[in-house]
């Protein structure tokens, strides 16, 4: 056997071991999935409000500040997010790591107006089927929030220069990262017409 049909031998091998990488489509499979539980809630919340009105005397005028705000919040952390993948794939790791922490800032203020909102609302999480559904609701989304500053806190730690291991060519952790964190932006997007403008 010659020297070059070993080689050849040995790429047919290669060829064999390797698989296109389908992580990406997996985490969007599921964010579809995700997807359709926050249609459950909203076709819940929907399905109450014009099922089983309020009772007169209830209070379900929402301020819209603060919910503008968090939307506003959450538009620009999308766009700080996108702007950090794109300094990673340049091979920009500091640039990258500046953008995501500013990424995080922008979440943690959304989390903290959500606070806010929840301590000055006019009822309680079990004043009535309208005030446990928009808990519901918005403590599902700040869930998702919270679960998504914690992947970019990880991802900030892992694109560090020196020792990283998220770098231009291993970019899937912030690429899946930046994906989740576009879904959980455009589900608030969904949630704030719903909730606080029909």
């Amino acid at each position: 056997m010659t020297l070059l049909q070993s080689n050849s031998q040995e790429n047919k091998v290669e060829k064999l071991h390797e698989h296109d990488d389908f992580r990406l489509f997996g985490l969007s499979i599921f964010l579809v999935a995700d997807g359709m539980t926050f249609a459950g809630f909203f076709a819940a919340y929907l399905t109450f409000k014009a099922v089983n009105p309020l009772l007169p005397g209830a209070i379900y005028e929402l301020e819209l500040l603060l919910p503008s705000l968090n939307t506003v919040l959450l538009l620009i952390s999308s766009f700080t997010f996108h702007r950090a993948g794109k300094a990673l794939h340049r091979g920009d790791n500091c640039l990258s790591r500046q953008w995501l922490l500013i990424t995080v800032g922008l979440g943690f203020a959304f989390l903290g107006s959500q606070m806010i909102e929840y301590f000055t609302l006019p009822f309680g999480l079990t004043d009535n089927l309208y005030a446990s559904t928009f808990y519901a609701l918005t403590g599902f989304h700040g869930l998702h929030v919270t679960l998504g500053l914690l992947m970019t806190l990880i991802v900030w730690w892992q694109t560090r220069v020196s020792g990283g291991r998220i770098t231009s060519l291993k970019s899937f952790p912030l690429d899946a990262a930046e994906l989740y964190w576009h879904f959980v932006d455009g589900i608030w997007v969904i949630l704030f017409l719903i909730l606080y403008l029909l």
